[in-house]
């Protein structure tokens, strides 16, 4: 089968798909940092903005896989529909290209926020546009740590069938994956150190630790109207083997100020500007152990980029291990072709959608529908 690689990013879908099999003949991705390292894993440039690229210009293909931004896109607030000039109509693209290349299948991923944004807004729309395109589709939120690697990562994904194909999202049994399972704890690299400060903050916990105790820092370096000075610096080492920092030691006042891994814990999610740092190894991840939190091959090529643009390339990017999993699954199902009739489990779209007047979806529709 053959898919599109839309806002590619740095290639995890690709990764994903190539692996069961599937060749891409289209990809898409806007941020040039993102496109050189494109280049050197793939052997060939993205096509930059979406927005300008014409339906003639993408070839025939089964499966549309999108990592779309989420920026608000519902009524934006002025009754423009979809087409207000905000980031949020990116979504319009994929819709407007599975409207008319209509392909077998489609594999969309986002932050879980998404579900919650706009009070549910966005989503509804979303699966409004999409089942109202003659889809049949299904949701979830899934935890990379259920995949096999030690970063726990909660994202959506929506999956979407040209028939009424039954299918089910893989169930992850592979937790219990620590740092230490992927870290070099050999390497030496001064970039990759601490700073004075949070090393002195780590010496001064574990020199005053006591089991579950909390400890207090000097605070007499900040302004004493600040939040840091009013209320004080605490540390913490949890159960997980994780160290926080905090400001305020009562619920009204307590902050996190800083938070810190080790070899015997998970990391929390690798972002765009944050990427794990090891106390007991009193340095920053590399960009190669990054790459194994996200399922990356070993052989994945970072050498045109700085660290930190690899750090917040990979913190964007999708897990390989889920994306290819839920890939698998697809394939399977609607190999099978098994017809179903939908369940109260599945969404259907609402009798009144043509008719809601109202509704962002019911705006998106009537665009596409010109």
């Amino acid at each position: 089968m053959n898919f599109i690689d839309l806002f590619a990013g740095i290639g995890g879908f690709r990764i994903a798909l190539e692996n069961c099999g599937a060749k891409c003949v289209f990809s898409s991705e806007n941020n040039s940092p993102c496109q050189i390292v494109y280049k050197r894993n793939f052997g060939e440039l993205p096509t930059g903005d979406i927005t300008k690229v014409q339906q003639e210009e993408i070839p025939e293909f089964d499966i549309l896989t999108a990592g779309f931004p989420c920026q608000p896109f519902s009524l934006c607030g002025k009754k423009e529909g979809f087409e207000c000039n905000t980031g949020g109509t990116l979504f319009f693209h994929i819709a407007n290209i599975l409207k008319h290349k209509k392909p077998d299948m489609f594999l969309l991923e986002n932050v879980k926020g998404l579900i919650t944004h706009r009070k549910g807004e966005t989503l509804r729309t979303i699966q409004e546009v999409l089942a109202g395109l003659g889809y049949t589709i299904y949701s979830t939120v899934l935890n990379s740590y259920d995949f096999g690697v030690p970063q726990f990562r909660e994202r959506w994904y929506c999956v979407g069938f040209n028939k009424n194909i039954y299918f089910e999202f893989p169930v992850g049994k592979k937790r219990g994956s620590k740092l230490e399972d992927i870290v070099n704890i050999g390497l030496k690299d001064e970039r990759l150190n601490l700073c004075e400060e949070q090393l002195e903050r780590i010496d001064y916990h574990f020199k005053h630790f006591k089991k579950t105790a909390r400890v207090e820092h000097d605070n007499s370096r900040y302004r004493s109207n600040s939040k840091k000075g009013k209320y004080g610096i605490f540390s913490y080492l949890k159960p997980d083997n994780t160290l926080r920092f905090h400001t305020g030691d009562r619920a009204k006042s307590q902050m996190q100020d800083d938070y810190f891994v080790s070899l015997k814990s998970v990391a929390p999610t690798i972002i765009a500007t944050r990427a794990p740092k090891i106390w007991d190894l009193r340095r920053h991840l590399s960009v190669d152990e990054c790459k194994r939190l996200q399922g990356f091959p070993e052989d994945f090529s970072f050498d045109d980029v700085s660290i930190n643009i690899a750090k917040k390339q990979l913190g964007n990017a999708v897990t390989v291990p889920v994306v290819q999993a839920i890939a698998e699954n697809m394939l399977f199902y609607y190999n099978k072709k098994i017809n179903f009739a939908a369940s109260s489990d599945n969404y259907v779209l609402p009798d009144h959608f043509l008719n809601s007047g109202d509704s962002a979806a019911d705006e998106i529709y009537k665009y596409l529908s010109k």
